[in-house]
């Protein structure tokens, strides 16, 4: 039997004076609160109550006893408590891990303005790119970009960012540019394979024809810094999403290139381990950033 039901229902006996008053006040037959009561004297090895046909009393150790239950159930009451204040306002460590772009350009901004509006809140940030064990890493949310490959996590869509196909203009200078995606296999195309389908583009066309050109180049890395380095230096054409190239774009160094073509949009996700009782750390922050790049962030759409 639960020990702290035993505990409640001996108390509950103690104060009324009477296994049938406790009984009817705790909704159960007399019959289980005689056998609670038992089951604890029978653990304890003495009896917690001196029992006549008309008169109910503690013993001394029941005294004593009643003293400590009383003490364990306030304490697991305001254990309780506080637990469920932690669930309903926002406060401790909320641990987040994001890919490095997006995650300085995007989520780092929305963390300043989040927290001031929850000062009782700390965040702690991590930049990192690839799959994330939120389990291991002790994280409450990841960020991820693209499509998720894991269909264990628990996934939010909190935006997507349109993606284009671009390269330097001295790479086009000496390589001619492509006028349609097919023409991307003789291209020294440069890949970031962090975010998935990976070396698989991706095209519509304008009256709906979807293509899918596998491309390949000289050049891979886990995030898009390196690769926009290297398309900025004319070493071949990435596609990245604008917010991470429209800075270069506007500037020149960077030129847009089957612009005809639809691509996709790469979608920014929220995911965590727990779908159920979602600490409220964790929710409002959620909705904060969906907000947040909704309204507030260059090139992130719901």
């Amino acid at each position: 039997m639960d020990k702290l039901t035993s505990m409640n229902v001996f108390v509950r006996v103690a104060k009324l004076e009477s296994f049938s008053h406790a009984a009817k006040d705790l909704g159960m037959s007399k019959a289980m609160v005689t056998k609670h009561v038992m089951e604890l004297e029978n653990k304890l090895g003495t009896r917690l109550f001196n029992r006549t046909t008309r008169n109910l009393s503690l013993t001394e150790v029941g005294s004593s006893y009643l003293a400590r239950c009383q003490q364990v159930l306030s304490d697991v009451d305001e254990m309780e408590e506080a637990i469920t204040h932690l669930q309903s306002e926002p406060r401790g460590v909320l641990k987040i891990s994001a890919p490095p772009v997006i995650g300085v350009t995007h989520i780092a901004p929305a963390l300043a303005a989040f927290l001031k509006l929850y000062p009782e809140l700390s965040v702690d940030l991590t930049l990192k790119s690839g799959q994330i064990d939120l389990i291991d890493e002790g994280l409450d949310i990841a960020i991820y970009l693209g499509i998720i490959e894991d269909t264990s996590l628990i996934a939010r869509k909190l935006g997507s960012s349109p993606s284009v196909v671009c390269g330097a203009p001295s790479y086009f200078a000496k390589h001619g540019i492509p006028q349609h995606p097919e023409e991307l296999v003789h291209h020294n195309c440069l890949v970031n394979w962090a975010v998935s389908p990976r070396d698989m583009w991706h095209f519509k066309s304008a009256d709906g024809e979807q293509k899918v050109i596998k491309v390949a180049g000289q050049m891979q890395a886990n995030a898009a810094d390196p690769i926009k380095a290297a398309a900025v230096n004319g070493l071949g054409l990435i596609m990245l999403p604008e917010y991470i190239v429209g800075k270069h774009i506007t500037q020149g160094t960077l030129q847009v290139v089957l612009a005809d073509y639809t691509n996709p949009l790469l979608e920014i996700h929220a995911v965590y381990p727990h779908r159920k009782y979602l600490s409220a750390k964790v929710s409002v922050f959620l909705d904060f950033l969906q907000n947040w790049l909704q309204h507030k962030a260059g090139g992130a759409k719901t």
